[in-house]
């Protein structure tokens, strides 16, 4: 017996679920991943091949276009060049949070966001404590991040004993936490402007909204025009990962047809196909319809979310791991005054502002703790969420860009920093999760 089409049908909380465990399923994995290539990058940092490992990242590479040239380091390609399209898939999940997920109504967005604010101020207050002087004050960044992969990795070792209500928190505040970033990013560390630039890099974006009104599909056409902006952005003083986010943001995230044009698509098909009984295959007109409604029927944010999560999971953190935490391990980074304020920041400070506001935005009746979340495990949240290392070892370098011994000490202080965390969280949850169970 055929069963009913409507009863296959996912319920309205599983379609939007759906994407949200996707996510989890991916950035748990690619944690994994990313753990080993740090492991690998620290280890070969310390072992006689560093001197020749180091030299490898700054190889040169370019692009000579017409008397034009781009030449750059390995190591710029994979943090400005690679990493943008890392920030392109985290503008892509803030829409999708903005508009269906977790942020898009002040009631559920109240508790992410404040306890991100919280997760912010303090570890930069926390790092500002130590009385840095000259180019060290610019430090204080580096421990406002957390890195999402790293924190669902850890829980992903628990399995159903941590709540998904915790896991969604987490997912949100991480969201709220990169937007924070990126706006520290191009206010804080953009230093001088070049406005024709900026004026041709606003007009790619404008040139972006006007071709999605008009309902240019071709991706190919946003890849050239994404690329030009982005070039536009770099020239401009502006990182250019910050066009990747505001790209992912001008995505849209509803689908160009509808179920119901999706529907009459597949019937009208499949009308020409029993018109037909004589044909053993479909025409091609047949299957460019089919092709055209399969490939329309779903959000063009969706559609590149699917695409590129994985690469960025599993193949541009990674790298960017590889080129960017290899660092030599001495006591000397490691009692620095910035690699100490790094790790305060991240170990206490994260922890001290996420579990503090999101008390005071609860207790003032502006939130409630998700289902089945209980304040123990909001404290295991707040530690984990202090694993920085991605978006903290990113931030470093654009602190510190030509202060080789200040990077050092900030990259030292993120990995004891973030490892410390990881510990501390991983332990507060099991025991959090074990009492809670029973």
């Amino acid at each position: 017996m055929t069963p009913d089409p409507r009863r296959l049908r996912p319920a309205p909380i599983h379609r939007l679920t759906a994407p949200v465990r996707r996510f989890l399923h991916v950035e748990a994995a690619s944690g994994a991943v990313l753990l080993a290539c740090a492991v690998v990058a620290l280890v070969v940092a310390n072992s006689p091949l560093g001197p020749a490992f180091h030299d490898f990242w700054k190889t040169k590479l370019g692009v000579t276009l017409n008397g034009w040239e781009l030449s750059k380091p390995l190591e710029w390609w994979v943090n400005d060049g690679l990493m943008t399209v890392f920030f392109f898939v985290v503008g892509l999940e803030i829409k999708r949070e903005l508009a269906v997920g977790e942020l898009n109504s002040p009631r559920k967005a109240a508790l992410p966001v404040v306890a991100a604010v919280g997760g912010m101020l303090v570890p930069a207050g926390v790092y500002l404590l130590f009385g840095h002087t000259g180019a060290a004050v610019r430090g204080w960044g580096i421990p406002m991040a957390t890195d999402i992969a790293f924190v669902v990795g850890v829980m992903a070792a628990f399995g159903k004993r941590v709540p998904f209500g915790l896991k969604i928190f987490l997912l949100s505040l991480a969201i709220a936490d990169d937007m924070g970033a990126v706006l520290v990013i191009a206010l804080a560390y953009t230093e001088q402007l070049n406005l024709t630039m900026l004026g041709l890099a606003g007009g790619g974006f404008a040139l972006i909204v006007v071709l999605n009104q008009l309902g240019v599909r071709p991706v190919a056409v946003y890849v050239v025009v994404g690329t030009a902006t982005w070039l536009a952005t770099y020239q401009s003083g502006i990182h250019p990962t910050v066009a990747g986010v505001l790209l992912g943001l001008l995505t849209p995230y509803r689908a160009w047809l509808s179920r119901d044009t999706l529907r009459l698509a597949l019937d009208d098909v499949a009308g020409q196909v029993n018109d037909r009984p004589e044909e053993v295959e479909l025409m091609p007109a047949d299957v460019a319809v089919l092709r055209y409604a399969a490939r329309e029927a779903v959000a063009p944010l969706q559609r590149l979310e699917d695409r590129l999560h994985p690469w960025v999971g599993f193949v541009i953190m990674p790298v960017f791991a590889l080129a960017n935490a290899g660092v030599e391990v001495n006591v000397a980074a490691a009692t620095d005054r910035v690699s100490l304020a790094v790790a305060a920041g991240l170990l206490v400070g994260k922890p001290v502002g996420i579990v503090l506001f999101a008390w005071l935005a609860v207790r003032l009746k502006l939130a409630v703790l998700p289902t089945g979340v209980t304040w123990p495990l909001m404290l295991a949240a707040g530690l984990l969420g202090g694993i920085g290392f991605t978006m903290s070892l990113f931030v470093g370098g654009l602190a510190f860009p030509d202060h080789g011994e200040l990077l050092v000490a900030a990259k030292t202080g993120i990995l004891l920093g973030s490892g410390l965390a990881a510990a501390l969280g991983a332990a507060v949850l099991a025991l959090s999760s074990r009492r809670e169970g029973g």
